[in-house]
């Protein structure tokens, strides 16, 4: 009895608190969640219930599922939906090189390192892959594949991932030279082509 007093008498620190200590324990609480459950598992409710808040704490701090999960667990620097916009503001046939710029100015400036964590904890953790790829491809980039309306989505999804993680772990986990120190232009325009023929063009 005791020790559930003193579980719960935190959560209730940060929901009267309204601020900071609530945005934390839900931060907390996803990272759990999401590994347990994977991406498609964990509910906004259930989260705001491990975090001891209510579930429309999540909306007003994250703006729903995807936000919480992108700093939670992956800790970007920006919210899916509005990185999805970014990428789909522009020709159809730039899409490519919005990709791997966008890319490299979300990872670049922090030197990679939560890109790094994540593809290690991928290694050694299956339930990790699981929510990546529930979040990288179901999320993310089904949505660009299904508002280009290619066919074979699901296989022009998973080729990009493999082109973008690949590039990612090059640069940011092994450290690859001359990739690793590449300036951005020089990545755009060897792998971008390769990326826009994944996305609208013949992969036979």
């Amino acid at each position: 009895m005791n020790a559930s007093s003193h579980q719960t008498e935190p959560k209730r620190r940060g929901r009267r608190a309204g601020g900071e200590d609530t945005k934390a324990a839900l931060l907390a609480a996803a990272r759990e969640v999401f590994v347990e459950r994977g991406y498609e598992g964990a509910t906004v409710r259930s989260i705001a219930a491990r975090a001891g808040v209510d579930a429309a704490m999540v909306n007003h701090w994250f703006g729903g599922k995807e936000g919480l999960f992108a700093k939670a667990v992956l800790q970007l620097p920006i919210d899916p939906n509005a990185l999805v916009e970014r990428l789909l503001d522009g020709p159809d046939e730039k899409i490519g090189e919005r990709i791997v710029r966008t890319f490299l100015t979300v990872w670049d400036p922090i030197g990679g390192g939560p890109f790094a964590a994540m593809v290690r904890s991928v290694t050694s953790h299956e339930q990790v892959a699981d929510v990546l790829r529930g979040f990288f491809v179901q999320t993310l980039l089904k949505r660009i594949v299904g508002h280009l309306d290619s066919p074979d989505g699901d296989l022009r999804a998973t080729l990009v991932a493999s082109q973008i993680i690949g590039m990612g772990m090059v640069r940011y986990v092994v450290r690859f030279e001359p990739l690793a120190s590449a300036d951005a232009d020089t990545l755009v325009k060897a792998i971008a082509p390769n990326l826009q023929r994944y996305l609208t063009g013949d992969i036979g």
